[in-house]
């Protein structure tokens, strides 16, 4: 829960909220701003556990067929070194990197000597910042279904001295389609993205895919599932595949509250992760 976080949080996060904003879209232009809170938590075939706690602040704007996105994050990693979030386990050569920063009095903390690989600390700080823009390619007249294409940035902001994340940019395109039939929406996606290395971390491109279901309890509430995939893209990691339930309630027509819990069935994900953000609308 993208993204990101972590890019799997935050991707997943998008998701969740896409067949209500399609289907409750205005034909005027609409501002929002929210804030959340993300914790999960994996070995990523490593020995150790690694927790990382995200907490999201994201400004959007949505109009008949734009939709941009700016999300702003504060994580907190404790765990091995050559766990990446947003990535998973990775060869890090930083010499400096997660748990080895006592080695020379700088980066994270805690862990004992070696290597990235196979040590351990705890770090926190400003986490990648993402930005996207999503444009609606099709919508039947009746609003019931529809085909959107997004564009997204990761920017490297996130400190690679101190294990956050790979100090460089990645760049992701997919395209994603929902129907409405009554109380059910069902949504999925497919994307790729050109993933950044650095000269201590190398990444190779990947696909991605997700598919889910939105059912809507009464006039307040929305309750669904998605699954997501995402390929290999580190030569010492493993697939992202994970399944996500979620809760949506509407206070008011400018108020939401979302709630989620996830659980990953491979290495490249966490083993659980869980979640809640508000969101209001002006």
């Amino acid at each position: 829960m993208r993204n990101a976080q972590h890019w799997m949080v935050a991707g997943g996060l998008l998701l969740i909220g896409a067949p209500a904003a399609h289907a409750a879209t205005a034909d005027g232009g609409q501002f929002s701003l929210s804030a959340g809170a993300d914790y999960s938590s994996g070995k990523y075939g490593t020995d150790t556990t690694t927790d990382i706690w995200s907490v999201p602040l994201t400004a959007a704007y949505q109009s008949d067929r734009w939709t941009l996105k700016l999300t702003v994050p504060y994580i907190h990693v404790s765990g091995a070194g050559n766990v990446i979030p947003g990535v998973g386990k990775v060869n890090n050569g930083n010499p400096i990197g997660r748990g080895l920063g006592h080695i020379i009095g700088g980066g994270g903390s805690g862990g004992s000597g070696g290597s990235a690989a196979t040590s351990s600390g705890s770090a926190s700080g400003l986490g990648d910042v993402t930005a996207s823009a999503g444009y609606q390619l099709f919508t039947s007249t009746d609003r019931t279904a529809g085909l959107d294409l997004t564009g997204k940035v990761k920017f490297g902001t996130a400190d690679e001295n101190k294990g956050l994340g790979t100090g460089k940019n990645d760049y992701g395109l997919s395209l994603d389609a929902y129907k409405v039939s009554g109380a059910w929406t069902a949504f999925g996606g497919v994307g790729w993205t050109k993933y950044g290395s650095s000269q201590y971390i190398q990444l190779q491109n990947g696909f991605n895919a997700n598919i889910g279901a939105d059912y809507k309890v009464g006039a307040s509430d929305n309750v669904g599932a998605y699954y997501y995939y995402r390929e290999r893209i580190a030569d010492t990691g493993a697939a992202q595949s994970e399944l996500a339930g979620y809760w949506n309630h509407k206070f008011n027509p400018n108020l939401r509250l979302q709630a989620y819990a996830l659980a990953g069935f491979t290495d490249g994900s966490p083993d659980y992760g869980v979640g809640a953000s508000v969101k209001y609308s002006f």
